[in-house]
């Protein structure tokens, strides 16, 4: 948002892996303001994307969330003296599945959502964490938030949310719910807090899911 109110505005959004060799899907400065905001743009020109619901192996309509796959000259080949991890990561046709969970709509503009890994099967609803984040990242006490899942006997997964709260500042489960009231379905909305400043992290940042998921079902609390 900041460079785009600055008068060169060069900057683009993109997503890719190693395995696609480079930013596969990339907006562009003619894009619409809220595209190049909101999404991750559309496939480079000759790349094929498709979003793909994992447990039926089949496109997913426009506006409906699934794995993102790609096939084009740009994917590589195969993981180098690894034929199983090769085999899972490609389909026969050629396709490499990111592992990443997207929506394309129907201009062709693709938004990641999550990580397939990291997405709670609360009872056969899933729960896409990114979008419960970005809800508790509004409230005026959370600093940061991360959902997760942790296992539960009649449902499979619960969903949980690890809470950093800013300095000095208190809040309830009960306040945190109702945060929730009217923005989120009600499978959605976590049965459970934890409050930790310290988010099990890599060097460079990034939340480590699992690990959190392994702390989270030692907690007695839950």
């Amino acid at each position: 948002q900041t460079c785009m109110n600055t008068p060169e505005r060069n900057v683009q959004v993109g997503f890719g892996t190693s395995e696609l060799t480079t930013a596969a899907i990339v907006t562009s400065n003619d894009d619409p303001d809220d595209k190049q905001l909101n999404t991750v743009g559309r496939p480079l020109p000759g790349l094929e994307v498709k979003i793909v619901r994992p447990q039926h192996r089949h496109s997913a309509a426009n506006g409906h969330a699934g794995e993102v796959w790609g096939r084009g000259p740009n994917v590589f080949l195969g993981y180098y003296n690894d034929e199983e991890k090769t085999k899972e990561a490609m389909t026969p046709d050629g396709f490499y599945k990111t592992g990443d969970v997207g929506v394309m709509d129907n201009e062709g503009f693709v938004t990641i959502v999550s990580r397939l890994k990291d997405v709670v099967n609360r009872g056969g609803e899933k729960v896409y964490p990114t979008e419960v984040e970005e809800l508790f990242n509004t409230h005026p006490s959370v600093q940061e938030c991360h959902i997760i899942g942790v296992p539960n006997e009649r449902l499979g997964e619960e969903v949980c949310a690890w809470i950093v709260l800013k300095p000095n500042e208190k809040v309830t489960d009960g306040e945190l719910k109702e945060h929730c009231k009217g923005k989120l379905s009600h499978f959605k909305i976590p049965r459970y807090f934890i409050y930790d400043a310290k988010v099990p992290k890599t060097p460079i940042g990034k939340p480590q899911k699992a690990q959190m998921r392994l702390l989270a079902t030692q907690n007695s609390a839950l």
